[in-house]
């Protein structure tokens, strides 16, 4: 695990980097669209917009999670990562009902597109810095476990097939197949609109408190049991928000310990607890057996 100085220092590389990747795309496939008239370019053009607008909010919601807790949330700011993959998710599939329906329109009324060559210049520019966006991204979720972060790598990744369908298209275009350029559009739109459901299901589990996964509540209660001294664990409850784990459990102790050792144990099952995931933030109540 990192630091928690290395952690804000890798979330807000990775979001400033995520805006200026989608900024720069933006802009140049702009221009692509505009001299070639590509469906396709455009379903690229429209989620790169929204990407640069997903990940300006993704900046925010980083700033705003990594702020300590205080009076008014006492469990930290962790969850405004979740409504920034929330408010993502509906941009996303936003973009993908608008691809979808000019795909159609150029489906029944075909026009001929303009130069290509521009555009195939712009989506190899594309797949080269998605790519390294991607790295960066992958580096920081190891490290750091980032929400938003995942999120937003969850859409560039569907991005590198939304660049590379939007390359083919135009280079089978540029060969005499351009009634192809709607279908890819079409098709991109589906797998966007698919995208934006994951990460919007993976946002509504965290701020519906979903616990962690079943394996990892299983090892911290076998932490928990090898301590001298504990009988049994029940009510072991967990949540995310943003990088940290919240734990609530109750310890199983012989009725006859007095209040000092009975305390003592409940810190060192915190503890074992904390060396194995740092990121945990654990409760522990004493029941007598």
């Amino acid at each position: 695990m990192t630091t928690p100085t290395e952690h804000q220092r890798l979330l807000r590389l990775a979001t400033r980097a995520s805006l200026t990747v989608a900024s720069i795309l933006v802009l140049s496939k702009a221009l692509a669209w505009w001299l070639s008239g590509s469906v396709s370019l455009l379903a690229g053009l429209t989620d790169s917009a929204l990407d640069a607008v997903a990940s300006f909010l993704n900046l925010l919601a980083v700033h705003y999670a990594l702020r300590p807790a205080d009076d008014d949330h006492r469990f930290g700011h962790g969850k405004a990562e979740a409504l920034a993959g929330i408010a993502q998710a509906l941009f996303i599939g936003g973009s993908a009902v608008l691809i979808g329906v000019q795909a159609v329109e150029r489906l029944y009324t075909p026009q001929p597109l303009g130069d290509t060559s521009i555009g195939i210049a712009v989506m190899l520019l594309s797949l080269v810095l998605t790519v390294a966006l991607l790295a960066l991204q992958y580096k920081v979720i190891r490290l750091t476990g980032s929400t938003a972060v995942r999120a937003d790598s969850l859409h560039y990744r569907s991005d590198l097939l939304l660049n590379g369908s939007i390359l083919l298209a135009l280079l089978l275009a540029r060969f005499g197949w351009p009634q192809l350029d709607a279908l890819f559009g079409l098709g991109i739109a589906f797998y966007i609109l698919w995208s934006a459901l994951q990460i919007a299901r993976e946002s509504t589990a965290i701020l519906m408190d979903k616990a962690l996964p079943g394996d990892v509540g299983e090892d911290m209660a076998a932490l928990v049991l090898a301590v001298a001294g504990v009988k049994g664990v029940h009510d072991l409850r967990t949540r995310v928000s943003g990088n940290q784990w919240f734990v609530q459990l109750h310890l199983e102790l012989p009725g006859h310990l007095p209040l000092h050792e009975a305390h003592g144990l409940c810190v060192e099952a915190s503890r074992v607890i904390r060396q194995r995931y740092p990121q945990a933030d654990v409760m522990v109540h004493a029941d007598p057996v």
